[in-house]
C-alpha cells in the first residue's frame, strides 16, 4: 500500500502544542510528535470506536495485552507476559510512578547527559537527587561513547537506586550495541540499582544502520539484574493525545509497588480510545504503515545531513542512528544554544531546541518527522540564520 507522507496536515488551530505555541509563520521543528496522520488502521479504529457515542469507563480487554505481546514478539523478539504489564496514561507518568515506588526521597537516580527534559523534572519532582553521567562527545569523530571506567566510579561513589535509561537514546540517537547494553546490564548487577528503561523511541532505527534496536529486559535477565521498561505507541504512531503507555517487569515486588503508587497518584485509567489505537496499530497493517514512515522520515534525515553538511562542512552533526531527532553541534558560533533557538524563532521563523533543557548547552535538536516540503524550508531557514552567525 502507497502512503501519501508528503501531503501536509494543517495543525494550526487545533490546539496543538507543537503549532499552536508558535507565533504565525513559524515552522515548529521542536516538540517531538509528527506532522503525519496516523496510520490508518489506527484512525479508522478510534472512529469506529467513536461512531458508538457512549465514552464511558472502560475495561481494558485481553486483547490490550496480546497486541503488546505479539508486537514485541514478532518485531522485537521478545515476548512479555500478560502479568508482568501495567497500564497508565504515558511514559512520562511511568517514569513518575516508578519512581516514586521504587526510589526514596534521599536515594539518587543516575541518567546519561544530554537527556530528555522529562528525566531531570521526574527525579526532581520525587524529591530525589540526580546523578548526571555526561556521555563522552567526540566531535572529530562526531560519536557519542559511554567512558565506562568512569561510568563505573560514579556508580561506586554514588550509589545511586535506579539507572534511568533511554534506549535508543534521546536526544543523541544512539542506538546501543549489545556490548554496550550487556555492559550496563552487568554494572547494575554488581552495584544492585534497578534498570528503568525509555524505550519509547524504539520504532525510529535507520534502515541502514545495519543492526537494530534491542530490547533491554533480556539482556537484562542474563545479567541478573532488576529492570522496569516503560513504553507506548505513542511516538510511532502519533498517538500521544490519546494517552496510553505500558510499564513491564517480571519482578512481583517492584511491579506490585508501581502498581500501587499508579493508584495513589489516579492515574490507573486510560480513555476509550486509547486501548482501541494500540490494539489496531500493533498488528501487521500498522506495521506496513510504521516501516514506510522510517524509510520515509530517514530520507529527510539524509536530505537535511546533506543540505548542512554542504553549508556548514566542518558542522558536527551526531549521526542519526535511532529516533527521528537531529542533534547538531553549533559550539563554533558566537551564542547560547538557547540564544540560536531564539534568534532562530524570532528572526528566520523556524524553531528548534536549544540544547540547555537537555543538559547539554552548545547543541540544537531538530525534529525531523514532518513533510518533507516542510524539511526542506525548514532546513534552508536553518542555514540562513546560521550563515548570518557565523
Amino acid at each position: 500500500m502507497n502512503y501519501n507522507f508528503n501531503q501536509e496536515i494543517p495543525r494550526r488551530g487545533t490546539n496543538c502544542v507543537k503549532w499552536d505555541e508558535a507565533e504565525e509563520g513559524v515552522l515548529p521543528m521542536w516538540v517531538a510528535d509528527m506532522d503525519f496522520e496516523t496510520a490508518p488502521c489506527v484512525k479508522a479504529a478510534v472512529m469506529r470506536r467513536a461512531e458508538h457515542g457512549v465514552y464511558a469507563y472502560n475495561l481494558i480487554p485481553d486483547a490490550f495485552y496480546d497486541a503488546i505481546t505479539w508486537w514485541n514478539s514478532h518485531r522485537h523478539g521478545w515476548a512479555p507476559q500478560r502479568e508482568w504489564m501495567l497500564y497508565t496514561s504515558g511514559v512520562v507518568p511511568a517514569f513518575s510512578v516508578i519512581i516514586q515506588a521504587l526510589v526514596h526521597p534521599e536515594e539518587s537516580v543516575l541518567f546519561f547527559t544530554p537527556a530528555y527534559n522529562c528525566f531531570f523534572s521526574s527525579v526532581r519532582n520525587n524529591g530525589s537527587r540526580s546523578i548526571e553521567f555526561p556521555l563522552t562527545w567526540k566531535p572529530e569523530a562526531e560519536s557519542y561513547t559511554i567512558d565506562f571506567e568512569a561510568l563505573e566510579q560514579t556508580v561506586a561513589r554514588e550509589r545511586p537506586r535506579l539507572f534511568l535509561f533511554c534506549n535508543p537514546h534521546n536526544p543523541t540517537g544512539r542506538v546501543w550495541t549489545l556490548d554496550e547494553l550487556r555492559r550496563v546490564a552487568d554494572l547494575c548487577h554488581r552495584y544492585d540499582m534497578i534498570l528503568l528503561s525509555d524505550e519509547i523511541h524504539c520504532e525510529f532505527i535507520d534502515p541502514q544502520l545495519g543492526r537494530s534496536y534491542l530490547p533491554f529486559a533480556p539482556i537484562a535477565d542474563a545479567a541478573d539484574c532488576q529492570w522496569v521498561v516503560a513504553n507506548a505507541p505513542n511516538k510511532a504512531f502519533n498517538t500521544a493525545g490519546l494517552m496510553a503507555a505500558y510499564i513491564i517487569t517480571r519482578f512481583d515486588d517492584l511491579r506490585h509497588r508501581i502498581d500501587r503508587q499508579i493508584n495513589i497518584n489516579e492515574i490507573c485509567d486510560i480513555n476509550c480510545f486509547s486501548f482501541v489505537a494500540l490494539q489496531a496499530a500493533y498488528t501487521s497493517e500498522g506495521e506496513a504503515w510504521l516501516d514506510a514512515l522510517v524509510a520515509y522520515i530517514y530520507d529527510n534525515y539524509r536530505l537535511f545531513l546533506r543540505e548542512m553538511q554542504s553549508a556548514f562542512p566542518a558542522l558536527p552533526i551526531a549521526p542519526l542512528e535511532g529516533t527521528y531527532l537531529a542533534w547538531m553541534d553549533v559550539t563554533a558560533f558566537p551564542l547560547t544554544s538557547n540564544e540560536i533557538s531564539d534568534y532562530l524563532r524570532k528572526n528566520y521563523k523556524v524553531w528548534i531546541n536549544g540544547g540547555e533543557m537537555y543538559g547539554q548547552q552548545g547543541f540544537m535538536r531538530i525534529n525531523l518527522a514532518t513533510q518533507r516540503s516542510r524539511v526542506i524550508e525548514g532546513t534552508r531557514r536553518i542555514i540562513n540564520g546560521l550563515k548570518s552567525l557565523a
